[in-house]
């Protein structure tokens, strides 16, 4: 049987098999839940809180500072939520290129969307016009998940940083929070939120070959979040529920490997993406391009074959072995038109077009000589 070949890491990640190791004892012998009092459930508890300081270590931030949640979705949900049901009547500014758990819960409150430029990147001069004194919050995702450009956090926290002193000029004691998506840029960028300048950052485990629904928020001290699941009063009363030992362990265990890897990585896997894009616009007509050609992440590419349906390119790569994706997994039932795509001033009909292909630890070059021979196929008028 033929090896399909995987190129859709932005959606999924395998779960690495020394993660597997490290959650394994906790589905049998320590399955005990961490709030009782006896002996071995304590033992639980601990390894929880060795867990939470080898996040918190990895980040450089306190361990009373990092929530586990189920996810990024999750993580986002908590941030926007916690925020604004903390601060009624108030607004909130997310850029037109949010993952959508962050744009389906802003819905529930006054927001409004920030502009990007054509490559996806935020309008500082949008961003600073639309902040007015009731604004509470600003979210900006750190990197596309569907076209890979990276986002200018510091000069999105100076932007901040300044409006927060003009309000402490002007005897104002009203706060304003940046947080950011991290979902996909953990595996390759700094994630300190220290050294971003943000109050709030979402980790996921299951983009970084953590198991699937493990995750956590970053939460400054002295930040105060209302829950959004109410209980036995966990994780700071902010996410209450028994915890998933397995999943958090996991997830820990993954973001110490992608920290540690994050270097040698990128560069081997930006090396195959720029050999794909040149050899695509070499085989290919008429090929666009989406994002920021360099300040992207090391392991996308995101293009349009224009004339061509990307739903049907996409079935037909998936019956040849080749498993791509035509933008977010989390709207891929949606009939409509990226609205990442459409805020970058990308067509309709260009983005119904779009295919996007992400790397990962198992890519390989033959794995994209022989994407590039199967697409190019398909791709002959």
């Amino acid at each position: 049987m033929k090896k399909s070949v995987f190129l859709d890491y932005a959606a999924a990640t395998p779960l690495e098999p020394r993660v597997l190791e490290a959650m394994r004892p906790y589905f049998t012998e320590k399955f005990f839940n961490p709030s009782a009092l006896y002996l071995d459930a304590r033992g639980v508890k601990k390894d929880l809180n060795e867990a939470r300081s080898l996040v918190s270590n990895l980040i450089a931030v306190r361990p009373t500072e990092i929530i586990f949640t189920a996810g990024g979705s999750e993580a986002n949900n908590l941030a926007i939520r916690g925020i604004m049901e903390s601060f009624p009547g108030k607004k909130l500014l997310i850029s037109a290129v949010e993952h959508e758990s962050v744009r389906a819960a802003s819905e529930l409150y006054k927001v409004k969307e920030i502009k990007v430029d054509a490559y996806g990147r935020l309008d500082l001069k949008d961003l600073s016009r639309k902040i007015d004194d009731d604004t509470v919050l600003v979210s900006v995702i750190y990197a596309s998940n569907e076209v890979g450009t990276i986002q200018d956090l510091s000069a999105i926290t100076n932007l901040v940083k300044s409006v927060k002193a003009d309000r402490k000029k002007r005897g104002m004691d009203a706060p304003i929070f940046l947080h950011t998506d991290a979902t996909q840029a953990t595996l390759f960028l700094n994630v300190s939120p220290k050294a971003l300048g943000v109050d709030l950052m979402t980790l996921n485990g299951g983009k970084i070959y953590g198991p699937k629904q493990s995750g956590a928020l970053f939460v400054r001290s002295g930040i105060s979040l209302a829950p959004i699941i109410y209980g036995g009063g966990q994780e700071k009363n902010l996410r209450s529920g028994t915890e998933n030992i397995p999943s958090i362990v996991g997830f820990s265990v993954a973001l110490e490997i992608a920290v540690a890897s994050a270097k040698v990585e990128s560069k081997r896997l930006s090396e195959i993406r720029d050999k794909l894009r040149v050899q695509i616009e070499e085989r290919i007509d008429g090929v666009i391009f989406h994002g920021h050609p360099n300040k992207r992440l090391p392991n996308h590419l995101s293009f349009a074959l224009p004339g061509y349906d990307n739903e049907r390119l996409m079935m037909e790569l998936d019956e040849l072995g080749f498993m791509v994706a035509t933008g977010s997994a989390c709207s891929a039932s949606s009939f409509e038109a990226s609205h990442v795509l459409t805020s970058m001033g990308v067509s309709s009909e260009t983005a119904r077009s779009t295919l996007r292909v992400t790397l990962g630890r198992q890519t390989t070059e033959k794995d994209i000589q022989t994407f590039l021979k199967a697409l190019a196929s398909l791709c002959v008028k």
